[in-house]
């Protein structure tokens, strides 16, 4: 059943839904069936350098060929684009046989709730499914520790959007968690299990969600260090990916398949709501039609053509993340800049879950304004903020 009502609002602002993302993001490709664009480039700080807390998704820059023509044009080319999702094991690529072909095919990597639902129940001969919970509960940092360093790292002084707040958050109980996610994995596949189910749907007040990007590369890294990738196909089902970019890095960086459980249902609340004139089936078919056609918009930039061809490429750039969490969870990324850590990352986890289940309810219902495409008083800082202009005329 759907999520609705306070429930949904309290996940809204777990996972650092805004206002803007349900204005400018899924209602424009609810309706239309395309990614909204805006025109007037970005003029807010880069990920690591804001006061806000930032989502994983937005320390990750994607990269293109920079050619004079465009590398494909993925509307005129369209014969030779593609979206199709094999899902199950690959078997030895070396000693071709039918038992090869057995997998299961998506014509899209981003599904709606029914499609987990049946992955999740399979009932087919060689396909066997787990799901694996991606939660923790953040920890207070131990005395001693600097801002977003984990303990014995020193080489580096780590940037922290707020690092005169003394009550830091440790990277331990992260870490941990991944590493026991990692665990559990290779559990699973020495059961048989074929199709392993990532989900943070679980979250409650005591558990926050870990990062679903940290969550998949991080897992699809160790199955290629444990030489076991081929043998598994990861799905996650996440209440944090909502936008193009956010399914891009996912794919980029391993995930086979993508359910988007919280965009969908807010979708639903919106139809029901009346902010949408139109029924939740057509919603979530045109939303998830926009988000693969993104997609696919965002890898011709680079030349590729299919999604097999973009999952795993990593065809991206990091700026501000510690070479620590790079080396271990994006192995052999380019990242230039360095920045925070697993402790940071923890905290602002912990900053939204904390909005969202506090300690006193309050009657107000409302999201956060956001503030990233229009500029909000309480919003993300904008270089050509109102005051910025008012001065510029005063002084004109």
């Amino acid at each position: 059943p759907a999520i609705s009502g306070h429930d949904l609002i309290q996940r809204n602002r777990a996972f650092g839904y805004t206002f803007e993302d349900k204005r400018q993001i899924l209602a424009p490709s609810a309706l239309s069936g395309n990614q909204p664009l805006g025109a007037m480039g970005n003029d807010t700080p880069i990920a690591v350098l804001s006061d806000r807390p930032q989502l994983l998704y937005n320390y990750f820059r994607q990269l293109f060929a920079q050619v004079t023509n465009p590398a494909i044009d993925p509307i005129r080319e369209e014969l030779i684009t593609s979206s199709v999702t094999f899902v199950g094991s690959e078997n030895d690529i070396l000693h071709p046989g039918p038992e090869n072909c057995r997998m299961i095919r998506l014509e899209s990597p981003i599904i709606d709730n029914n499609e987990l639902a049946n992955l999740r129940d399979i009932d087919l001969e060689g396909f066997q499914s787990e799901t694996l919970p991606i939660l923790y509960v953040p920890e207070k940092q131990e005395a001693g520790l600097a801002a977003g360093q984990l303990p014995g790292h020193v080489d580096h002084p780590d940037i922290s959007s707020n690092s005169e707040d003394a009550e830091e958050l440790s990277g331990d109980s992260l870490k941990l968690a991944l590493d026991k996610l990692f665990k559990a994995a290779d559990a699973a596949i020495l059961q048989g299990d074929n199709i392993l189910i990532l989900s943070d749907r679980g979250m409650n007040e005591k558990q926050a969600p870990i990062p679903a990007l940290l969550a998949v590369a991080g897992l699809h890294h160790h199955l290629i260090r444990q030489g076991t990738r081929t043998k598994v196909s990861i799905v996650l089902e996440s209440g944090e990916p909502r936008e193009v970019h956010h399914f891009a890095v996912l794919l980029g960086y391993g995930c086979d398949v993508i359910n988007p459980y919280l965009a969908i249902d807010t979708l639903a609340q919106m139809t029901q709501d009346g902010e949408l004139d139109m029924s939740h089936e057509d919603a979530t078919k045109k939303y998830l039609k926009a988000s693969i056609k993104g997609v696919v918009k965002t890898m011709s930039k680079m030349g590729i053509s299919t999604v097999a061809s973009y999952r795993g490429a990593q065809i991206f750039e990091c700026i501000g993340l510690n070479s620590e969490v790079i080396d271990h969870y994006f192995t052999r990324t380019t990242s230039r800049v360095k920045g925070i850590g697993l402790g940071v990352i923890s905290r602002e986890v912990k900053i939204r879950h904390d909005d969202a289940y506090k300690e006193r309810e309050t009657e107000n219902e409302a999201l956060d304004p956001g503030g990233v495409y229009q500029w909000r008083a309480e919003g993300e800082r904008h270089l050509f903020s109102p005051q910025a202009i008012h001065l510029l005329q005063k002084s004109t």
